[in-house]
């Protein structure tokens, strides 16, 4: 199983060190694969690494991917995750 959506990075600060944290503890809770996608740039979801690689500041626009049993899940509740800043307040 596929999915993937578009979301947007909404917290001040963007994707800093805290959040691509928190997406990618999230990530691992899940067994399908996921990736995040900037301009054609895809990196592991799962890597901590990985996601501080792609640069993206507030107003990014990114894509969640995910290919595997809960592909669907791991991407609402990713998405989720984005929507809520990270958890972080502003």
């Amino acid at each position: 199983m596929k999915a993937e959506k578009e979301v947007v990075i909404l917290n001040r600060l963007g994707l800093h060190a805290r959040p691509a944290s928190r997406f990618a503890q999230m990530a691992s809770n899940f067994q399908s694969d996921i990736w995040i996608e900037k301009d054609g740039i895809s990196v592991d979801g799962k890597s901590i690494l990985e996601v501080l690689t792609v640069s993206c500041p507030s107003g990014t626009k990114v894509i969640i991917r995910a290919e595997g049993a809960d592909a669907k899940e791991a991407v609402e509740a990713l998405s989720h995750l984005v929507a809520r800043r990270f958890g972080e307040i502003d």
